[in-house]
């Protein structure tokens, strides 16, 4: 029976508590509304709180921001399946399915690191949007359009690290959902990323699992590569393993449990 009274804290893509980046992990029954969990990822308050209900021989996963759903979200994918390997609920040779508004997801667990499949998003490469460097910091050498997201692409890694965009302006100038990428100066590592989206209410996010959906595939049309070593550097910091593999876009990272709390 599921436990509804029982919520962790897991921080994604590090091997450290207290970086990369933290979602709240609840499983529950059929008995929480869709209010109720996004009361709870209120109370969170955490970019996602990914809420999990069994279904047969998979998992149902929903993912709450603290003011909207999402259909798709990597690391509160990973954190929920970190959950279940370290607490038993699954061994650790077998797969975990889970079925998302953003599709159905296969996860896996190995020596260094949890597997997760997501979908591949198309890209369009658009004009420069108007006022760009007034509002991000930085003239992008190219633009796309990938899924819901603003993709950017920067001349050097500098200019991500020292992007200040506006944050609230970047909504009403159609920047709402916004990533900027560029090739990266370090060793071992292919490119390095930044996520803004204030339009699901986030100001910047730490570590954006879903966002290399977009991003594989623009680095893999730049580069001609299929396995990128990526790390998202925001102030909390996080590392992605990642590959395109037809289709599909595998990620992979580690995780740690902050807390497990029980509910009054």
């Amino acid at each position: 029976m599921t436990n509804n009274k029982i919520i962790y804290q897991v921080d994604s893509f590090t091997d450290q508590v207290f970086k990369g980046n933290p979602a709240g992990v609840q499983f529950v029954d059929h008995k929480v509304d869709e209010a109720g969990m996004q009361q709870m990822a209120m109370e969170m308050n955490l970019s996602e709180t990914a809420f999990i209900t069994p279904n047969g021989d998979s998992y149902d996963i929903r993912f709450f921001t603290p003011n909207t759903e999402i259909p798709l979200c990597g690391h509160a994918t990973l954190a929920s399946a970190h959950v279940m390997y370290e607490g038993g609920m699954v061994q650790e040779n077998e797969s975990i399915y889970f079925n998302a508004k953003g599709g159905k997801l296969k996860i896996d667990k190995d020596s260094d690191g949890i597997k997760m499949v997501f979908p591949k998003y198309a890209l369009n490469e658009i004009s420069v949007p108007a006022n760009f460097k007034e509002l991000v910091g930085f003239e992008p050498v190219a633009v796309y359009e990938s899924d819901h997201w603003v993709v950017a692409v920067a001349e050097d890694e500098n200019s991500i690290v020292n992007a200040t965009p506006m944050i609230s302006q970047l909504t009403k100038n159609g920047l709402g959902n916004l990533l900027i990428t560029a090739s990266s100066d370090q060793k071992d590592v292919d490119y390095v990323v930044r996520c803004f989206a204030p339009a699901s209410g986030i100001d910047e996010d730490p570590v954006t699992g879903s966002a290399q959906c977009a991003l594989v595939p623009l680095w893999h049309l730049r580069t001609g590569k299929t396995s990128f070593n990526a790390i998202q550097v925001s102030e909390r910091t996080g590392k992605l393993k990642l590959k395109l593999i037809g289709e599909n876009i595998e990620i992979k990272g580690e995780a740690v449990t902050v807390f497990k709390a029980e509910l009054k």
